[in-house]
Formats: C-alpha cells, sequence, structure tokens
C-alpha cells in the first residue's frame, strides 16, 4: 500500500468500533448466569425482592444507591429473579459501552478510537465486572459517558450535549456514591491541564492572561468586536458578525442560562425520583403518594435530597466504614491491576509519556484522562471499605484513552514501517500487539469464563463462593415446588441465630443471615420454606424431616447420624472457607420424567 492512503478512514474507524460494541455485548451476555452470587450480589438482590413484594423502599447507604431497586425489579417482573437476569443492566451497559469511544472522536484519531472500544470491551477487569451487580461497574459507565458528552459539549458547543451529559451524571449520582469523586477527579485532571497549558505557553513566551482569554474564547470574541464595524461598513450580513455586545450575543447568553436551569431541573428530578421513598400504605411518605397530595411533594424531596445526604453522610463520612490502613489496600489495588489490566496500565504510561514529548502540542485529552487514573490509583484505596477488585474499575476507564493513544502509537510506526519496506519495524510492532492481543485475551477468558470463581483468579472477591452449588441449589428449588411444609431445614450454631428476633427485616429471620449469603437470596427468590435447629435436642425435637439440610461442614457426623440416607455435599460460601454442607434426599426429588422442561434458573 502506498505511503499517501489513509488506512482509517471516519466511517471505517465508526463501524468497527460498532462491531466491537457487538461483540462485547455478546461477551457479556455469554454464560451470564453461570456463576454464583457473590455475598454482596445476593444481599442487594434479596433487597429488591423485598421491595418487589412489599412495595417499601428508603435509601440505605450500606447497599449504596436505588437504581439497582427500580430498574432490576422490573426486569425480574419481566424475566424472573435469576442470577443472569440480575447481572443483565451492567452487562449490557458494558457492552455498550465502547461506543462512548465515538464522543472523543474530535480528540482522537481513527486508530486510536478503535484501540480505545477494545480497551473498554476486553479489558479483563471490565468484563468481569459487566458481568457483576455492583454498582463499580456502572457508575463508572456512566460517569464516563458523561465526560464523553462534555468532551463533545466542548467540541461542539451543542446545548444537547450539556443535558445528555448531566443526564448521566445523575443516573452515576444514583448508583453509587463515589460518583462524586468523579467530578473531583475531573476537577484536578483538568487543572493538570491547565499547568501543562502554562508551562507550555511560558516556553513560547506567551503571557498566562493571553492563555486563560484564549481558553475564554475572550481573544476571538475581542477580534470579533474590533472588527465588526470594518464588516458592517463592508456589507457584511449582521447575522454573521460575531458581536458579543449585541442582542444576538444577549440572547445566546439567556440561552445558555436557560439550558443551564433545564440541566440543574433535569438532575434534581432524576435524582429524587430515583431517591424518594416509596410506600406500601397510603398515608406513608412515598412517590407514589405525593402524586395523589400536592401536600406531601416537600417532604419527599427533602427526604430524596437532604435526608439521603444526611443519610450518607452518617454511614460513609463520619462512620468507620473506610478507617484502615492505607498501604495494604493500595497494594492489593495494584495487585488487581498488574493481574487484570497490566497492558493497559503499561501502555497508560506510553500512551502519556508519548503525548507529553510529542512535537506538536500535547492532547489535553490524553494528559487529563491520565491524571484522572493516577488520582483514581492513588485515591480509591483511601475510600474503599473493603479490599475490592472492583474498585479497580474506575481506575481503568480513564487509563484506557492514554492506552489506547500508546497502542495506536505502535500500531502507526507498524504501518509505516510497512511503507517503508522495513520488515523489523514491522515484526517488532506485530509482535508488540500480538503479545497485547494474547495477554488479554487468554487472561479474559481465563479469569471471565473457565475460572471466575477461583480463588487463585485475583478479580475475585473473598465474599465469592468458590464452588458451583447451583446443582443443589435447583435441588432446593424443585424441592420447594412439590414439598409441603419446611423445605430446607438450617442447622447448628454457625448458621443459627441464638435468639431469633421476634420481627426481622430478613427472611428467614432464624438464620445468621449475612454469614449465609448467599444462600438466602435463593431461598427468598423460590420462596422456599426454611426451619432452623440450633442444637441436637432441636433437631431431634423436629416433627418432619425436610427434603434439604443446610448446616456447617463441622456439623457433617451430627447430621449423618440422623439423615444416613441423604445424599451428602459441600461448597464453600467464600474463596477459601465457610465451607457448607448439603443434605438432600434425593427420592423426594421430582423423577426425571416428571420434571418441568425449564432450565435451572441461573
Amino acid at each position: 500500500m502506498a505511503a499517501g492512503v489513509r488506512y482509517w478512514t471516519p466511517r471505517r474507524a465508526h463501524l468497527v468500533v460498532a462491531a466491537v460494541a457487538l461483540l462485547a455485548l455478546a461477551a457479556r451476555l455469554l454464560l451470564l448466569g453461570d456463576r454464583v452470587a457473590h455475598w454482596d450480589e445476593a444481599r442487594v438482590g434479596y433487597w429488591i425482592l423485598d421491595y418487589a413484594r412489599t412495595g417499601s423502599y428508603e435509601y440505605r447507604p450500606i447497599i449504596h444507591g436505588p437504581f439497582y431497586h427500580h430498574v432490576n425489579a422490573v426486569v425480574f417482573t419481566v424475566l424472573g429473579p435469576t442470577d443472569a437476569a440480575m447481572r443483565l443492566v451492567p452487562a449490557v451497559v458494558g457492552g455498550l459501552l465502547p461506543l462512548s469511544a465515538l464522543l472523543l472522536r474530535e480528540r482522537l484519531r481513527e486508530s486510536e478510537l478503535v484501540a480505545l472500544a477494545l480497551f473498554l470491551a476486553a479489558n479483563p477487569v471490565l468484563l468481569y465486572y459487566s458481568r457483576f451487580m455492583r454498582g463499580d461497574p456502572l457508575v463508572g459507565a456512566f460517569m464516563f459517558v458523561a465526560f464523553g458528552l462534555f468532551v463533545r459539549l466542548l467540541d461542539t458547543r451543542a446545548h444537547r450535549y450539556l443535558l445528555a451529559g448531566v443526564a448521566f451524571v445523575a443516573l452515576g449520582f444514583t448508583v453509587k456514591e463515589n460518583a462524586p469523586v468523579y467530578l473531583l477527579c475531573w476537577a484536578g485532571a483538568a487543572a493538570v491541564v491547565a499547568y501543562f497549558e502554562l508551562f507550555a505557553a511560558a516556553r513560547r513566551g506567551e503571557s498566562a492572561s493571553a492563555v486563560v482569554e484564549r481558553w475564554l474564547g475572550l481573544d476571538r470574541r475581542r477580534a470579533a468586536w474590533r472588527d465588526a464595524p470594518a464588516r458592517a461598513r463592508a456589507g457584511d450580513d449582521p447575522r454573521t458578525i460575531e458581536d458579543g455586545g449585541s442582542a444576538r450575543g444577549a440572547r445566546r447568553v439567556l440561552v445558555a442560562l436557560a439550558v443551564a436551569a433545564v440541566a440543574a431541573v433535569e438532575f434534581l428530578a432524576i435524582v429524587v425520583f430515583f431517591y424518594a421513598p416509596r410506600a406500601s400504605g397510603p398515608d406513608e411518605l412515598g412517590l407514589g403518594n405525593a402524586l395523589g397530595d400536592p401536600a406531601m411533594w416537600g417532604p419527599v424531596i427533602e427526604a430524596a435530597t437532604l435526608g439521603s445526604w444526611r443519610a450518607f453522610v452518617e454511614i460513609w463520612i463520619d462512620g468507620t466504614a473506610t478507617e484502615h490502613g492505607y498501604l495494604p489496600y493500595l497494594g492489593d489495588f495494584l495487585l488487581t491491576l498488574g493481574f487484570g489490566a497490566a497492558m493497559l496500565c503499561t501502555f497508560a504510561v506510553v500512551g502519556f509519556l508519548a503525548e507529553s514529548f510529542a512535537e506538536e502540542r500535547p492532547r489535553g485529552l490524553v494528559l487529563g484522562t491520565f491524571a484522572w487514573g493516577v488520582a483514581s490509583v492513588l485515591g480509591y484505596p483511601v475510600i474503599t471499605d473493603v479490599k475490592a477488585p472492583w474498585a479497580t474499575v474506575h481506575a481503568v476507564l480513564p487509563l484506557a484513552v492514554p492506552a489506547a493513544v500508546g497502542v495506536a502509537l505502535v500500531y502507526r510506526r507498524g504501518r509505516a514501517a510497512f511503507a517503508a519496506d522495513d520488515r523489523i519495524g514491522v515484526g517488532v510492532a506485530a509482535a508488540v500487539l500480538l503479545v497485547v492481543a494474547a495477554q488479554v485475551g487468554a487472561m479474559g477468558v481465563t479469569a471471565v469464563y473457565l475460572h471466575p470463581q477461583s480463588p487463585e483468579n485475583e478479580l475475585v472477591q473473598y465474599a465469592q463462593p468458590a464452588d458451583d452449588v447451583h446443582p443443589t441449589l435447583a435441588d432446593v428449588e424443585r424441592a420447594a415446588a412439590t414439598t409441603e411444609g419446611t423445605d430446607v431445614l438450617v442447622y447448628g450454631e454457625r448458621y443459627v441465630e441464638g435468639t431469633p428476633p421476634s420481627a426481622s427485616a430478613y427472611r428467614p429471620a432464624c438464620v445468621e443471615w449475612f454469614d449465609l449469603l448467599p444462600l438466602p437470596w435463593y431461598f427468598e427468590r423460590s420462596d422456599v420454606t426454611v426451619t432452623c435447629a440450633r442444637t441436637p435436642a432441636e433437631l431431634d425435637a423436629m416433627a418432619e424431616r425436610p427434603p434439604v439440610v443446610v448446616a456447617d461442614a463441622g456439623e457433617r457426623a451430627t447430621l449423618r447420624a440422623r439423615f444416613p440416607d441423604y445424599e451428602a455435599r459441600t461448597g464453600k460460601l467464600r474463596t477459601t472457607d465457610s465451607e457448607v454442607l448439603f443434605l438432600v434426599d434425593t427420592s423426594r426429588l421430582p423423577r426425571e420424567e416428571d420434571r418441568t422442561p425449564e432450565r435451572d434458573r441461573r
């Protein structure tokens, strides 16, 4: 191919980005329900079912924003409460995220757009956690799209991008409380870009005031004012003259203020809709009741805004959730990045350095996103409450931009070497790109599909069950569908409350609910009737023999003596411990020919 032929045209690049998004969506939907629910997924999933059952909701900061409650309640109504259904929304959002690369098309080359889409589609961290019902992948995606929309606003001055960007920021606020951290990161990144601009201007002999005037557009406006009389005398159409002092200029200011006001109302409306309490009774405070009682709107809006803020501060600001050592959390964060985003981080540094030392003026987008990513790497270990691999999503997203610049640089060097018949250069570039693709692909397949629950997988958080207990849970659900009375007996001091509360929001009320997660999610979604026995005496006093018994694996001897004909199965409820024993009376399960043709509810 001749050196002057341009391979990546805008149309071709956009089509490739769209194709990448389709592949990303397929990758996220593939085997979506195969992984057993994580502790946190099960906890939130249970509360979504509780909201769907009672119609009552109020913001609980400890389980983060209300987005999943309202959206997944609808998803469960349509598709049923399955592991796949609970993850569908983040999977779809994550699958479509590569399309957000197109929002940066004025700032990135076509090859860089394609590289960015590929990183957003295939990075193992993003792939794993977009198949996970956590707030992090959603708030990250929403805020990244909002960032792209605001960049597009700067490039086009079209008000629609402001309104769309504010909508995505508001959605980010409804998902998780770290959304404001993105705003802080953007402000810090803007300060870094401004510093680089001022430093470069000083080297050119340009004053800081001149740079600020250029940023604000005052230099263009001053030139327009200066040239306006001469252009008018020359017969130019007044409508084409940029005159900030004219009535037309005043109208532009008024339109901008009106759009800003609409954006503020839009943000408030989205936040209130999601955060407003929902009431199960006609006289209780709730959004639905406010529709018929205008006097209730004030308290509802206050509860959704100031009330939610006070609850957030009590838990996440004034509380002790984030009081921990910094270095262990930073080390765990870096270990996850090294496991799931090594190539992305490496090429982010390459892209940043290449942009910093480029002959032309460095692009603020590349410098700013790199600063944003570094700030996230250093900052999230401070504000997270547990060592959680999902927190790295917030660093991977911004670092994907300079990483795309770095990979595209290697690609362009390879094409230039090909055009110059430089076989060594072509070989080096091809080898580098092949290694990147192979490493990312192999890590993604292994960590996401082959071993998504393995303790050796650094993307797996501790509270993920290590074993696939889906077959046993399917038997529990089948037994519950055909059994009158108790479906499951939970036995032993490990998982049974010593003094069960007389009234509890947690079902089953008699179990150590948080220790037994994720099983309560599976019990609740299938309407499993659970009874508890804490001691052998309570066990012996039971009048019925349930088809399934659940206990700590250490209770095997006690239970086998009483249920000798039951089939024993074990599984870990955490990555490395919490081994649980299931005893299943297989004789009471529906026969194969009597079973309905439904698939296991995954």
